[in-house]
């Protein structure tokens, strides 16, 4: 079976257990940021509009495929839990980046 293609935002996932959110390569490549390692992501949870800052994207080992994980202090803020489902409504790839700085 194959997956859904994906192409563009607002893209709608749940989250997994281990907290991270799967960005499929269909979405990667749409958007144009296989190059990135860090990214702004804008994500949407029961309504509210969450800023994440300089969150490293993952890479997976034979697509073009990211994952990144919301921080502790997002999810606690929040009240953000695994198998939640979430909104990305924006991404924003960092060339550089000033690691440890969360919205």
């Amino acid at each position: 079976m194959r997956a859904k293609l994906v192409d563009g935002l607002p893209y709608r996932t749940k989250i997994y257990i281990n907290n991270q959110v799967l960005l499929p390569a269909s979405l990667v490549r749409a958007l144009g940021f296989e190059w990135a390692r860090f990214a702004d992501v804008a994500i949407r949870h029961n309504g509210r509009v969450i800023e994440l800052k300089a969150v490293l994207l993952l890479r997976t080992r034979h697509t073009a495929s990211r994952q990144f994980t919301i921080p502790r202090e997002i999810r606690e803020k929040y009240g953000i839990k695994p198998l939640d489902e979430v909104e990305i409504i924006a991404i924003k790839p960092l060339k550089a980046v000033k690691v440890g700085v969360y919205g």
